[in-house]
């Protein structure tokens, strides 16, 4: 069984984050969420507090897709609605693809990178796996100001002094001790999403307009192998936005999960 936190009430919203990080990621908009879902934030296997999964599954997108299934299974969730970020946004419309979600929701999803871009995010991802272990011993002192928090969060966050200081230390230390990290970001980067014309629930796609990660431009591209998805601009966010406006991805989510 995977680690996850579940609160509230109304139709299941499954939440899951992007690589590197844990279902702590959410918070900023649980309560706002639960309010009207049953959530379940989970931590994909390999991150945060859940296992790695049995030896001699392969890494990527495909064997992440078919873990949470088997998490939806053993919840005995029916058609839960679900939400992605990155790497989360992708194994959403995955999962959306096999009929068993009521409806995906993914923002800034992983998958639509092209030619440079792969080379931009891969170097982007190691140097901030590398960065997170080196400052992990020193991770409650760098992050205590405001200025530690934006200049180690800029690439992810539009608004990182927005992240407590007890936050941004939680997260530094969250990808640090990512056990299944480098084996899913290059798995990650050589399965880009296709088969958009195979999902048959609704999808609504978010992106940041200032994410510094997986650039807005990738937008038109999910658009275009997603004819039929809402696609919405996160104004003011970044590539991890629930810290930037939990109000604004709220409002998504909720909005998204009504079918």
């Amino acid at each position: 069984m995977l680690n996850h936190y579940r609160d509230g009430s109304g139709d299941a919203l499954l939440l899951i984050h992007g690589i590197g990080s844990r279902w702590q990621v959410w918070m900023p908009v649980l309560d706002r969420l639960a309010a009207e879902r049953t959530v379940i934030a989970l931590d994909l296997p390999g991150f945060g507090e859940s296992p790695l999964p049995a030896a001699g599954l392969p890494p990527g997108v495909a064997s992440l897709t078919r873990l949470v299934l088997e998490f939806i299974d053993q919840l005995g969730l029916d058609r839960p609605h679900v939400a992605g970020n990155s790497l989360g946004g992708q194994i959403a419309l995955e999962l959306a693809k096999t009929g068993r979600v009521r409806s995906a929701n993914a923002l800034s999803p992983a998958g639509f990178h092209e030619g440079a871009e792969t080379r931009f995010q891969k170097l982007s991802l190691q140097l901030t796996l590398k960065a997170a272990r080196l400052l992990a011993p020193v991770t409650d002192t760098v992050l205590a100001r405001p200025l530690g928090r934006r200049l180690v969060f800029a690439q992810m966050a539009a608004r990182p002094d927005r992240m407590t200081a007890a936050e941004g230390a939680d997260n530094v230390r969250g990808v640090a001790d990512s056990r299944w990290f480098e084996a899913t970001l290059d798995a990650m980067l050589a399965e880009p999403f296709t088969g958009g014309e195979q999902i048959e629930v609704p999808v609504t796609i978010a992106w940041g307009e200032k994410d510094h990660l997986l650039l807005p431009r990738q937008a038109a591209r999910a658009a275009r192998a997603l004819p039929a998805a809402k696609s919405v601009t996160l104004h003011g966010c970044g590539h991890v936005p629930t810290y930037d406006d939990p109000d604004q991805v709220a409002c998504v989510l909720l909005e998204g999960s009504r079918a």
